[in-house]
């Protein structure tokens, strides 16, 4: 074997190990078909294949993929519903099966995408075609469950399976946003308008409640002070009483007429008034009768008064 045919061989030999040996990155495996057909699944690492009969048909990530989607739906009192979301999807394992599904169930990624978005958005629309505008907003997480019980069975058979459903954003149309900061502005108003009357209701039931008690209070302090009052006077007629007993007591030893302790009375009484009154001008009945009748009374008195000690002697 000459020099020339010696390195045609080694040649070959080495483009047919380097045929041989094949690199899979980590987060992705590889498909092997021979002549079309499905033969066998490459892990991550360094892989061993027969040249020129296996071959590599796809590399297939297995990591989480995610997509954001922009579409419309209209609920059941025809108001338009825009929706920005994100999707996170994944292989569904490792097994087998699944692999041969995301390998062969599409012509390519294109195709797959394509499926997927349209499937998520017909199901979002099909469950907000069965709810009223009002509801949508409060129903974010209905609808993510709603849309996994729809399609998890259809991207499984396709060897996917959903991560996760983010409904970012939902708005409508200008107009119904604006009626609708309306309403929100209103109640806000109509709460505002609750709580400041509750509070002015709070304040004059306090306040009336307060004025109740001072008014206790004060019809408490004057029913002690006009008994206080009572009490005042009574002690004061009893003492004069006693005053009037024992001078009318020692006049009789004396000899001398009581009727003039009571005429002594009558004009230290006069003599008050005039010091003590913020009147000018007394008014006294001087006649003849009207001082008879004056004395008769202060004699009553007197008598009372006698009557009152001897009641208290026996």
């Amino acid at each position: 074997m000459d020099n020339y045919t010696y390195l045609i061989v080694i040649g070959i030999l080495v483009l047919i190990a380097f045929l041989s040996f094949v690199t899979v990155r980590q987060g992705t495996v590889a498909v092997i078909t021979i002549f079309g057909k499905y033969h066998r699944i490459l892990q991550p690492g360094l892989n061993f294949k027969i040249p020129l009969i296996e071959v590599i048909y796809s590399r297939i990530s297995i990591q989480n993929r995610s997509v954001e989607l922009e579409f419309q739906a209209v609920t059941v009192d025809q108001a338009n519903v825009y929706f920005k979301a994100m999707l996170l999807y994944s292989v569904f394992n490792q097994s087998e099966e699944a692999i041969k599904n995301v390998a062969f169930k599409f012509v390519d990624e294109r195709n797959l995408m394509q499926a997927l978005i349209r499937t998520v958005e017909g199901s979002i629309r099909a469950f907000v075609a069965t709810k009223k505008q009002a509801d949508v907003l409060i129903l974010r997480k209905d609808i993510v469950e709603h849309v996994k019980d729809q399609i998890d069975q259809t991207l499984e058979d396709w060897g996917y399976h959903l991560q996760d459903l983010q409904l970012n954003d939902i708005t409508f149309d200008e107009v119904i946003m604006k009626s609708m900061s309306q309403v929100v502005a209103s109640n806000n108003l109509k709460a505002a308008a609750e709580n400041e009357g509750q509070a002015l209701l709070i304040t004059k039931t306090k306040g009336a409640e307060a004025e109740g008690n001072a008014i206790k209070i004060a019809a408490e302090a004057e029913r002690q002070a006009a008994q206080l009052r009572g009490q005042g006077i009574a002690l004061f007629r009893e003492e004069v009483a006693k005053g009037m007993s024992v001078a009318a007591k020692e006049m009789q030893q004396a000899n001398m007429d009581t009727s003039v302790i009571l005429f002594t009375m009558w004009t230290e009484a006069i003599k008050h008034f005039s010091e003590n009154s913020k009147g000018n001008v007394i008014f006294l009945d001087g006649s003849t009768d009207g001082m008879k009748r004056n004395v008769q009374e202060l004699m009553s008195v007197n008598m009372m008064s006698k009557d009152l000690e001897a009641k208290k002697e026996k």
